[in-house]
């Protein structure tokens, strides 16, 4: 298909399910561990202005095991950003040294400056609260990975829906498949009235009163974000936690996931649960990222 040759990757919004499709085939044929060639020559820039784990080493991994190099910037204190500099400004400079930028930053919107001031392909790792598409995309490998298909499933979304960004991407992505979405969230924290409104559109959506885990096969639970929070007391009133007890209310062939990091809502007691499958979420976005960058890059 070839959707993805050359393209910015800012949100999951519009992108067809065809070309999702084509990023989870292609990473399946991903050998994660093993060194390719594919990318000699071409040079990344990860440019993580806001903390990061996974999303940062695993694109970092996926570049170096196709045999590309990278660019890494980790602290904004570490560019002249820190002297007042412009994000335009650090963008064009950067645009001028590599073949395509990754970036996360603490602003929504940011990713999409990027991609307008540089003239090659920008993946948003994360803008403030708004998107983060590739985790997105690594999401669903999973989910197809276990149950061979995404059609046919129901999935329960808890915790921060309002400012979770990883759930607002894969939404906009499970919304190109038939499936049923739920949520449950404190009212502070719903998903957005006109993210739910574009989802209606398109798939089924509900809205829980109480944290039902009995009937989802897939139950994708989100930390509450206290960056997000100027008054950690407002924060620590929507606490919650997910532990042995709460599994025994899920089906069992269910799966519980998680974009991590996690503060206390999945009690490590759920770790040795089959149907824990965040740890193999996690793990997936080395491939998945390997696929995602040749496709940009190579096609």
């Amino acid at each position: 298909m070839g959707y993805w040759k050359n393209k910015d990757i800012l949100s999951m919004r519009g992108v067809p399910r065809e070309a999702i499709d084509e990023v989870i085939d292609e990473a399946a044929r991903m050998d994660a561990r093993a060194n390719s060639r594919v990318l000699e020559g071409k040079l990344i820039a990860t440019l993580f202005f806001e903390a990061s784990t996974r999303t940062r080493l695993s694109f970092q991994t996926a570049c170096r095991r196709l045999g590309g190099k990278v660019l890494s910037v980790s602290d904004s204190k570490s560019t002249s950003m820190e002297k007042g500099e412009t994000l335009h400004d650090t963008i064009k400079l950067v645009a001028a040294c590599a073949d395509a930028i990754v970036i996360r930053h603490p602003k929504e919107g940011s990713a999409r400056l990027a991609a307008e001031t540089a003239d090659i392909p920008v993946i948003n790792a994360g803008d403030g609260a708004n998107q983060h598409p590739t985790q997105a995309l690594l999401d669903l490998f999973t989910v197809k990975q276990r149950f061979g298909k995404i059609d046919g499933l129901s999935f329960l979304f808890i915790g921060d829906l309002k400012y979770g960004r990883t759930v607002h991407s894969l939404c906009q992505a499970l919304s190109n498949y038939d499936v049923e979405l739920c949520f449950y969230s404190p009212p502070a924290l719903r998903m957005p009235i006109a993210l739910l409104g574009e989802l209606r559109e398109k798939t089924r959506v509900r809205e829980l009163d109480t944290m039902d885990l009995s009937a989802a096969d897939v139950v994708y639970a989100t930390r509450i974000q206290r960056e997000r929070f100027a008054d950690p007391a407002e924060y620590a009133k929507y606490s919650y936690e997910i532990n042995a007890e709460s599994l025994k209310r899920m089906k069992p062939d269910a799966v519980l996931m998680h974009p991590f990091p996690r503060v206390g809502e999945i009690n490590t007691d759920v770790d040795k649960d089959a149907r824990a499958l965040y740890f193999v979420q996690e793990a997936n976005g080395v491939p998945v990222r390997m696929a995602l960058l040749k496709q940009i890059l190579i096609g």
